[in-house]
């Protein structure tokens, strides 16, 4: 990913505690219904991506999830955790890094 400004974002949801790293963690967000944005590092396994859909649409809230261009490792540099799934439990971060998010994608088509 070269959005540094995402990362920031990113590393700055963890420190105000806003973020749930790894599967059990992003699952109980999720079943909880405090998670407003799912996060997966590229290199999320195929099983992974299809239990946290799963998850989602049990949960009956429409809830994005996005698969980022960024690894595990990268991921972890920034939020502290090497985790291959995220969620952000904050309105406001959500909403900052979906717009960021667009933003790339619109940089990069």
């Amino acid at each position: 990913m070269d959005n540094p400004a995402f990362l920031s974002l990113l590393g700055i949801c963890r420190r105000a505690n806003k973020l749930s790293c790894g599967h059990d963690g992003a699952v109980g967000s999720i079943r909880s219904k405090s998670a407003k944005l799912c996060l997966l590092s590229s290199d999320s396994s195929e099983r992974l991506r299809n239990e946290i859909s799963r998850e989602t649409e049990m949960s009956g809230k429409n809830m994005p999830v996005r698969l980022l261009c960024s690894d595990m490792y990268e991921i972890g540099r920034t939020a502290g955790l090497k985790s291959a799934v995220l969620t952000v439990n904050d309105e406001g971060f959500a909403k900052a890094m979906l717009k960021l998010l667009e933003t790339e994608e619109e940089v990069n088509d």
